[in-house]
């Protein structure tokens, strides 16, 4: 079915109800001079974004607090990879040929600005055989994501929603095709703990057939509600590629009983996208004064600061 098909499977915490008429993040954004949406213009072109100050620390506390998670307690080796693939790597992952004009690309070179860390991370294995004993292998990665997005103009392109540039730290699993699916239902469990540390209300959704992408066989959206906007935004995305990203990469598997050597299935999913999690951390975090306070989860990476005035 259609995206309408599209099922909420759970929902976590509960949507913050205000006794005041709550801003945007945008609107907050610009009266506590966090985001500076017009000179991010000037300097580059519209949807970028230019984080100051508080803003710019609360993005880098989000992404070490998220990165530090993964590592430390979800068992993932930290991976920092190029931000520009060759033609290869993103017909390895999919992208290509399909996705072609809404990528970023060095024309004079055939090299692209990645859309996510899903391509150079699972492109660490292409044309690699990998022992069964080794498996799974567990990796993260922080990388800025860059996309032309050209066919989505006109859905809410205000503000943080829909950027070219945004930060996302990325979660990427090899694993055997007996264990993808159980993999998967972890993968979601590690995002999702992301969103209750940081306490933002949010729902799973499993997506129907024709809204996944043509490579995945399962897909979960994550959604974060945004008080301000009283929206759902979708910050990340949780797939099980099962074979096709392995067929395309080459990627494959020595069997420990008999050797024999077949195609692994890889799993990625964001853990989580930033651009739309600070949208939803500032306007659920709003206070009537028009200060942001900050989540309790983050406050160690920030100095111990409690709030944003």
């Amino acid at each position: 079915g259609d995206a309408s098909q599209n099922k909420v499977v759970r929902g976590w915490g509960k949507e913050k109800k205000f006794d005041f008429k709550p801003l945007t993040h945008i609107e907050l954004c610009q009266n506590l001079d966090i985001i500076d949406f017009n000179r991010a213009t000037k300097i580059t072109g519209s949807n970028f974004i230019l984080f100051k100050g508080w803003g710019a620390k609360l993005e880098r506390a989000l992404i070490n607090f998220m990165l530090d998670l993964h590592t430390n307690k979800h068992g993932y080796t930290e991976i920092f990879p190029p931000f520009l693939v060759n033609r290869a790597s993103m017909l390895g992952t999919g992208q290509l040929p399909k996705l072609e004009e809404d990528m970023y690309k060095l024309k004079d070179d055939d090299l692209f600005l990645i859309p996510t860390a899903e391509v150079p991370v699972t492109n660490i294995f292409r044309d690699e055989i990998l022992d069964e004993d080794k498996l799974p292998i567990y990796y993260t990665a922080y990388t800025a994501c860059f996309r032309r997005e050209a066919g989505s103009y006109g859905k809410d392109t205000k503000g943080l929603f829909r950027v070219h540039e945004f930060d996302k730290v990325e979660m990427v699993k090899f694993v055997r095709p007996e264990d993808s699916y159980d993999e998967l239902e972890k993968l979601v469990a590690n995002a999702e703990e992301v969103l209750q540390l940081l306490e933002l209300p949010y729902r799973v959704k499993m997506l129907a057939t024709q809204d996944i992408s043509f490579a995945a066989g399962k897909c979960y959206d994550l959604e974060a509600y945004a008080s301000g906007s009283d929206k759902w935004l979708e910050v990340s995305s949780c797939s099980n590629f099962e074979s096709f990203q392995a067929r395309r990469a080459n990627i494959r598997m020595r069997r420990k009983e008999n050797k024999k050597v077949e195609f692994i299935h890889t799993l990625n999913g964001s853990g989580v996208a930033l651009a739309r999690t600070v949208a939803a951390i500032i306007e659920n975090y709003q206070q009537e004064d028009g200060s942001v306070l900050l989540p309790k989860a983050l406050q160690p990476y920030l100095n111990g600061q409690e709030r944003i005035t």
